[in-house]
């Protein structure tokens, strides 16, 4: 398959007209106000209706290398779920109408706006986990009393972490990979640990803990509120995962210059309003998107620096290089894609070397927690150990060969539909090919992973209704999460029920990828959208006014 040219770098800038642009022509038409007959309304090749733009089979596009500018898909007259929320302001983009003239609201401020506002949704749900009390000594202390953690479903990992990781101790005694403890102390499994995450997340958790170490010395003369350092931890911390995640968004919006409203099923994710700050996950998500935006812009050294960067944030950056290498094996460009391979790997090394030659039993912590944890719960080796009563996965060692196995195995079928399918996928529905295998076969599923799907999806999958119902599948995952924890000794639920949800989470993860195959192997009649006898999707979106009757049947799925 040949890829598709890439946007040069002078290209228009995506973000210079508001939503929906299409060609002027379309907008500018002349003809009935009702239109043509809507039963014999299909694209041609290279003449349309008047009044009517012409038709784009819109599943045609998840290469992030696709598109012009100039060309903007109106997702809703390609799309069922926006042509019916837009009725709220008074129905789909009419033919008539006149875009791109505001100086201001472009669709990237338009989508970064929808993200802030996300965040903030995503801030105030974790704001009850970060209430305080004072001791009998009159020290502010965190008010998880009574599992408020849980009780009210906004826990954090960030909060914990402050004193965990040891973070909580001045000057560099807190310093990543240097502090160690002593877990389980005088008990048979007795551990010493250091920080448990990779190198760059470990540094921003430091540098984040002496911006809040500060603070607070200067609240408490007066001159700024306070709390405790725990707390105005996790708002340092949240503040800069909030601009992490608007990166993101920004990255997605770049990539997508014909589809720019898709980075709206990020930007207004429910797994942002729920995950944003449960972790640092977003730190990555950034770099990995803008070193996709890299790669689509021809600049693989860029690309490659990116992702290893990334993957010294967490690891799943680095899954993105196999899918580049794919796509740049069957567009003739393997020497670029070995190129951003060979970034990541010196990136990553530039990062972590010094970490390793200084701290080396702090560096080796994250791979050796990695290696010698068990499954998680929210796993499908946890479902089947319950629910089959098979103990197989007790085994630390069974359980990474079995992972290790089962992923290898999902790459290489991955690496056979990328070189051999009809219709191959593009390179953002190989990533989430690839990372979706890795969640659901790996050992850990952290709730916050998800967010590593979420901009992949959104490039990949242009069908928001599929999108958005998995994302608000695994958003509601967090409820019986937080019970499970809770116990029922505490009024909260037994592992089954959690259990019964994680199924059903990975279900939609997997019907997302298989739509991803079922578009590289459908036949070319059912792909091309001008063959005759091509069914379209009524959306009853009952338009303001008369003129909108054409666009109330819209051909964005073909069956």
């Amino acid at each position: 398959m040949t890829v598709r040219a890439p946007i040069a770098d002078d290209s228009p800038d995506p973000s210079s007209s508001f939503a929906g642009r299409v060609d002027r022509g379309s907008l500018t038409a002349i003809g009935s106000p009702t239109g043509p007959d809507r039963e014999t309304y299909r694209a041609t090749s290279g003449a349309q209706y008047p009044g009517m733009p012409a038709y784009q089979d819109q599943r045609e596009t998840p290469d992030v290398l696709a598109g012009s500018a100039g060309q903007r898909v109106v997702p809703s007259w390609t799309d069922p779920l926006p042509a019916r929320a837009s009725r709220i302001i008074g129905g789909p983009l009419g033919r008539h109408a006149v875009v791109g003239r505001h100086w201001f609201w472009t669709p990237l401020r338009v989508v970064l706006l929808f993200a802030t506002i996300t965040l903030a949704l995503g801030w105030l749900a974790k704001v009850p986990c970060a209430q305080t009390y004072r001791d009998s000594a009159g020290a502010l202390q965190v008010d998880w009393r009574d599992w408020r953690q849980y009780k009210a479903m906004c826990y954090s990992d960030t909060i914990p972490l402050y004193t965990a990781e040891r973070l909580d101790q001045r000057g560099l005694a807190g310093f990543p990979y240097a502090a160690s403890w002593v877990e389980h102390r005088g008990e048979p499994d007795q551990q010493v640990r250091y920080m448990e995450y990779p190198v760059l997340t470990g540094l921003y958790q430091w540098v984040a803990a002496k911006l809040a170490q500060g603070w607070v010395a200067v609240g408490r003369t007066g001159w700024l509120p306070t709390s405790a350092a725990a707390i105005v931890y996790f708002h340092i911390s949240a503040l800069g995962l909030s601009f992490a995640w608007l990166v993101t968004v920004w990255g997605l919006v770049k990539l997508s210059p014909r589809r720019p409203w898709d980075a709206a099923l990020a930007a207004l994710s429910p797994l942002v309003a729920v995950h944003a700050f449960t972790n640092f996950d977003a730190l990555a998500t950034a770099l990995a998107t803008t070193g996709l935006l890299a790669w689509a812009r021809r600049r693989p050294v860029l690309a490659g620096v990116l992702l290893g960067l990334g993957a010294a944030t967490k690891a799943y950056p680095a899954l993105l290089l196999l899918p580049i290498v794919l796509v740049a094996l069957r567009s003739g460009r393997l020497r670029a894609g070995l190129t951003a391979v060979a970034a990541a790997a010196l990136s990553w090394t530039v990062v972590n070397l010094p970490i390793a030659l200084l701290f080396p039993s702090g560096w080796v912590e994250f791979f050796r927690l990695n290696s010698r944890r068990g499954a998680d719960p929210d796993t499908l080796y946890t479902v089947l150990s319950v629910f089959t009563g098979w103990p197989g996965f007790a085994h630390v060692g069974t359980l990474n060969l079995v992972s290790t196995a089962l992923f290898v195995l999902a790459c290489a079928a991955i690496t056979w539909v990328a070189l051999t399918a009809p219709r191959p996928p593009g390179l953002a529905a190989l990533c989430f090919l690839v990372v979706a295998a890795f969640l659901l076969v790996n050992k850990v599923w952290s709730p916050q992973y998800s967010l590593w799907l979420v901009p992949l999806a959104a490039l990949a999958i242009p069908r928001w209704k599929p999108v958005l119902a998995w994302m608000t599948i695994d958003a509601l995952l967090w409820v019986p999460r937080m019970a499970y924890y809770l116990t029922p000794a505490h009024q909260g639920l037994p592992i089954e029920p959690f259990l019964g949800a994680v199924v059903i989470r990975d279900c939609a993860v997997v019907v997302l990828a298989a739509l991803i195959l079922h578009n590289s192997y459908r036949s070319p009649a059912a792909a091309d959208p001008s063959r005759p006898g091509m069914k379209t999707h009524r959306v009853r979106t009952g338009p303001a006014n008369r003129d909108m009757a054409p666009y109330r049947r819209v051909c964005g799925y073909v069956s």
